[in-house]
């Protein structure tokens, strides 16, 4: 299961309608890993001038788990890129990076999202990711 999702949030669900507030708060409690590391993405993006950051921390299994979580649904992706403003994207099983919005069609997006890029970050010790 990728979110705690309490009893009040279900009953939103059921009517058709979500505080996205209230999402975002689930998420952070049900995937804290995950919403550190585009937090803290999101804040050296907005320090600096860089077209995007990125974070190429191996993380433990269990915080692995936890992006690949938050970054394969489009709904959590979706809210976390809004609520931060950003752009997310995703290599491997553990390198995130965050793009300015609007940048998606650059030089430097299409790099870390092609397919070249995504060999280069392979690793034997990642395979099973």
């Amino acid at each position: 299961m990728s979110l705690d999702v309490s009893p009040a949030l279900l009953a939103q669900a059921q009517q058709g309608r979500v505080d996205e507030a209230e999402f975002l708060d689930t998420v952070r409690a049900s995937l804290p890993y995950a919403y550190q590391v585009v937090a803290g993405l999101s804040t050296e993006l907005a320090a600096g001038e860089a077209e995007f950051t990125t974070d190429n921390t191996t993380p433990s299994d269990e915080q692995r788990a936890q992006l690949l979580r938050a970054l394969a649904s489009n709904a959590i992706r979706g809210s976390l890129e809004n609520h931060f403003g950003v752009k997310l994207a995703f290599v491997n099983c553990h390198r995130v990076g965050a793009f300015r919005p609007g940048t998606e069609d650059g030089a430097a997006y299409r790099e870390f999202t092609s397919l070249h890029n995504q060999i280069r970050n392979q690793s034997p010790e990642l395979r099973s990711c």
